[in-house]
């Protein structure tokens, strides 16, 4: 039985070797021409943007996520027990949603329908429902609305301030 097993490895090597097939672990890179239709957008359109958000929440991706925003960023957001907005600027943007990104297990980004846009598409206001899974017993679930300012530098969207108009 022994040699019947080393006679067909040995079958089957000699087989790959003489049709030239590579190896089926490391497949050749495909080389096909791009259909343009990835997960990650090139933001020459604002439906660009909302799709790397999506993407960054989903991949916990704060590359993709700083790609998003302007230099001039600015973040708002309502603190109801405060009575007052809270603002802060790309620096401090980045480091709350790293935080938000490590101390989650999963993050699920839904975006609903535009609400309203400017003809120029310089501002949106979109709905949107949030998952935050911290743990199966940990969960939140966040409604409401962005309120973005765009700004297309060097050919791509970037937010340029964001108001968080939502539950939380």
């Amino acid at each position: 039985m022994g040699d019947c097993i080393k006679l067909l490895t040995g079958f089957i090597v000699i087989l790959l070797l003489s049709f030239g097939c590579s190896n089926p672990f490391a497949p050749a890179l495909d080389r096909s021409p791009s259909t343009g239709d990835g997960i990650i957008s090139d933001q020459k359109n604002i439906d660009g943007v909302f799709k790397n958000l999506q993407y960054a929440y989903a991949f916990k991706d704060t590359l993709i996520y700083s790609q998003l925003l302007n230099d001039k960023f600015n973040f708002t957001y309502r603190d109801y027990d405060l009575g007052a907005d809270i603002s802060w600027g790309k620096e401090e943007e980045m480091k709350v949603t790293y935080g938000m990104f490590q101390n989650s297990q999963r993050l699920d980004l839904i975006w609903n329908n535009i609400v309203t846009i400017t003809d120029d598409s310089t501002r949106i206001i979109r709905g949107f429902n949030l998952t935050v899974t911290f743990n199966p017993t940990d969960i939140i679930y966040i409604d409401g609305r962005v309120n973005l300012e765009l700004k297309k530098q060097d050919s791509k969207w970037e937010i340029l301030r964001w108001i968080d108009e939502s539950n939380f």
